[in-house]
């Protein structure tokens, strides 16, 4: 039986970890080497996916460990290069595991197109032809896009609004056209934009308006994911910490982010260190995807926390993390990348709605990992132990002499490029 905990797994060379996942999760032998490939991604295939490529830029893939969500076992690919981030993100799904797991739930995947109309003689009988219309105008989008009804999805409701309708300004009257369209398990860039481009030829004869707009919003606040944990305080006991002062700590810490936007930016941006790197390794576009996170966390007029931490009847710490998570298993570079093809078999989810649960799973950890460590030891201590790696490697240590160099540095308690040199220069000697 598949299993996210690996014990040890971190001291393993990366050619035994690689070995344990091909056992494990079934890769070939042709996966294995795409690991192992100094250059999985070729020019050639680059320079098919964007434009005036001089090479690729290589990111750690790392595996986020120990996470068990609805009962389901998940070893997490995730692609960054910050120190601490994966081995946060396993303690914690550690941690979780032992209080049974991450719960999850996710809405259908319901994406939104919009229109722009300017000019129109009549804003509001505008509105009505459009409303009346509503029926014919699903209908072309439908057929706009056949494949996508075919699978099950497709243009499934609108809706229309009038912004600025009190303004002077003949350029801030508009009227604004949402198509509703379930993309299923694609991205859904492509299919949103060629209905909505569709559409506004008949739009225009309604309105008697001029469309400009017609694309994507990545506000995708009908597609919705949504993670929950709950954790009795013994689990949460660090060294000298009882489990009573780190929970109350972490909702204290919560309640901060809430009320302060500048602490909320910083809170936010870890819980993203855990969504990114997944949505990064999955060949999924990451930008949309904090965009419609950090709009999320500003809907109620004020930019606060992503996540919320409180203490139910019985003592336990609950967090819950919802967010949009408009990611796909089909389409874009994910059949394009032979480094995302890999992290889906890895993945092993059966859907995008099982993916977004996931990720948003992770980022829960995430968060959780980084405010365990800010109310108890502080978020330096384990961070620069792990930095401490890569400065040794900027000093030029290569072998069993990053290890020494980088333990030598964490004694002294000074990691610096600086003092790393004088430390290889004199262990070279």
């Amino acid at each position: 039986m598949e299993t996210s905990r690996i014990p040890g797994f971190y001291k393993k060379s990366v050619e035994e970890r690689r070995d344990l996942l091909r056992d494990m999760h079934g890769l070939t032998d042709q996966d294995i080497n795409t690991l192992a490939e100094k250059e999985a991604l070729s020019p050639d295939t680059a320079d098919k996916m964007i434009e005036n490529v001089i090479g690729t830029f290589p990111l750690p893939l790392g595996l986020g460990l120990n996470f068990l969500i609805n009962g389901k076992e998940y070893v997490v690919p995730m692609a960054i290069e910050e120190p601490s981030v994966v081995a946060s993100a396993s303690h914690i799904g550690k941690v979780v595991r032992e209080a049974g797991g991450f719960t999850t739930e996710a809405t259908d995947r319901v994406m939104i197109g919009q229109i722009q109309v300017v000019g129109c003689p009549d804003l509001q009988q505008a509105k009505d032809k459009l409303v009346a219309k509503k029926d014919v105008l699903i209908e072309n989008a439908n057929a706009a896009y056949p494949s996508i009804v075919a699978r099950g999805g497709g243009a499934e409701d609108l809706e229309v609004r009038i912004l600025n309708e009190e303004s002077n300004s003949a350029y801030q009257q508009m009227l604004i056209l949402h198509l509703y369209i379930n993309t299923c398990d694609a991205m859904g860039a492509n299919i949103i934009n060629t209905m909505v481009e569709s559409l506004a030829p008949m739009v225009e004869e309604l309105t008697q308006g001029k469309v400009y707009l017609r694309i994507l919003s990545n506000f995708a606040d009908k597609c919705l994911a949504r993670a929950k944990c709950v954790i009795p305080p013994e689990l949460l006991r660090t060294g000298d910490f009882s489990g009573e002062v780190v929970r109350d700590g972490i909702v204290s810490a919560y309640e901060f982010a809430a009320s302060d936007p500048y602490r909320a930016v910083t809170h936010n941006k870890g819980i993203m260190n855990g969504i990114d790197p997944i949505v990064i390794a999955t060949g999924n576009d990451w930008r949309a995807v904090e965009a419609g996170a950090h709009a999320y966390a500003s809907r109620n007029g004020q930019y606060g926390s992503m996540t919320t931490w409180s203490v139910d009847k019985s003592g336990n710490l609950v967090g819950d993390l919802e967010l949009p998570m408009s990611v796909g298993t089909v389409g874009g570079s994910i059949r394009v990348h032979p480094i995302a093809k890999i992290a889906h078999n890895i993945l092993n989810v059966e859907s995008a709605q099982e993916l977004a649960q996931v990720i948003v799973a992770v980022g829960l950890a995430q968060n959780l990992g980084a405010l365990k460590a800010l109310v108890t030891d502080g978020i330096q201590k384990g961070h620069m132990a792990l930095h401490s790696r890569s400065v040794a490697i900027a000093a030029g240590a290569t072998g069993e002499l990053i290890d020494i160099v980088s333990e030598k540095l964490v004694e002294m308690k000074e990691i610096r490029v600086g003092k790393a040199k004088e430390l290889v220069e004199e262990y070279t000697k």
